[in-house]
């Protein structure tokens, strides 16, 4: 009975756990859209002469900020390395995806794209976790 309970109704996690939880989630959702911007990266030459436009900077600006966000910034995630600095542009290039990008596509075409920036606000809210180089300069300078 007492199992039965505590898989129905577990305590909340105290901070450590969640902070494991939240390096988990950095490690994963970060690794995954970096392996995304890699393979943009890679594809350099076909990709950023086609590559969509909705800023009107220029095709090549956009995908070089696409790139940022998905490659420099994704690193900078899963370190918690200027944690939500880095999450502003992953948070604006998924709403780019989902918003404008593939506004018109029906939604299991841009549901990566939503899934991303559900992840990337609800991560940018709860901050990085101890497990963080943030975490480990505040605790320095204070």
């Amino acid at each position: 009975m007492h199992y039965i309970k505590r898989f129905l109704f577990p305590q909340m996690p105290d901070q450590t756990q969640a902070s494991w939880l939240l390096l988990a989630a950095r490690i994963v959702f970060g690794a995954l859209l970096m392996s995304h911007g890699i393979d943009k990266w890679m594809s350099t030459e076909n990709a950023s002469l086609s590559f969509p436009d909705p800023l009107g900077v220029g095709s090549m600006l956009s995908f070089s900020l696409v790139i940022f966000a998905e490659i420099l910034c994704s690193a900078g995630f899963i370190l918690g390395a200027l944690y939500r600095l880095c999450l502003i542009p992953m948070i604006f290039t998924m709403c780019m995806a989902f918003f404008v990008i593939h506004a018109d596509d029906p939604f299991v075409i841009k549901e990566l794209a939503f899934i991303y920036l559900v992840v990337f606000v609800l991560m940018f809210l709860y901050g990085p976790g101890k497990f963080s180089i943030d975490s480990a300069i505040k605790k320095a300078i204070e």
